[in-house]
């Protein structure tokens, strides 16, 4: 008998060992990818956050890099600055080859309301006058005084243009109104967000050529 219960005995655990080792085993492989779920999470969150705080980088011209990510409150007056200048520059920078494309891109950068006045002005001949007489009309400056804040960007900007008839150049000051709104950035047409709305020209008035 003595024999035989020697003979029974065996180096190894008994099951009863092994199933507390593998259950231990396994709460400890859960509970680490549990933690590593968790650490995986806030990381995708904080960087999700960071990024809604985040735009698109502006150049010192006032271009966008679309690759680069910034501040956008910090850049926000640069890019606003920036969509006048450029819009202006479109509007009334105009010449015989290049006004019908200068104006398609101005009129992506307001809504119905700068479309209004380019009717307007179309009703009234001032660009069949252009091809007419092929007049070139360049934009000298562009000056903006801007106002941020919650329900929008109000803005006067000056812009100084002269009229090239061949034998004389005339000088204008133009001073326009609006506002400005964020929108959907659409690359290529409106990179900076922004929407002119409530377009309006002021005054215009003839100054004396430097």
């Amino acid at each position: 008998m003595d024999i035989n219960q020697k003979t029974m005995k065996t180096p190894y655990k008994t099951i009863y060992s092994v199933l507390r080792t593998n259950r231990f085993i396994v709460l400890a492989v859960v509970i680490l990818c549990l933690l590593t779920s968790g650490l995986a999470i806030l990381t995708v969150f904080r960087f999700n956050t960071k990024m809604l705080n985040s735009a698109f980088a502006v150049n010192t011209d006032g271009s966008i890099i679309p690759l680069k990510l910034v501040s956008q409150k910090e850049n926000m007056e640069i890019e606003a600055l920036s969509h006048l200048d450029l819009f202006h520059t479109y509007f009334y920078g105009l010449d015989e080859g290049s006004y019908e494309r200068n104006l398609e891109k101005a009129l992506w950068l307001g809504d119905s309301s700068v479309d209004n006045v380019y009717r307007q002005k179309k009703a009234d001949g001032v660009y069949n006058r252009l091809l007419q007489y092929s007049l070139v009309q360049k934009v000298l400056s562009v000056h903006t005084e801007l106002t941020l804040d919650k329900n929008g960007m109000p803005f006067r900007t000056e812009t100084v243009f002269e009229i090239n008839r061949g034998s004389a150049v005339d000088r204008y000051q133009l001073i326009t109104t609006g506002n400005l709104v964020p929108v959907d950035r659409n690359f290529p047409h409106n990179t900076h967000g922004l929407l002119i709305t409530d377009f309006f020209e002021s005054s215009l008035k003839k100054t004396d050529t430097q």
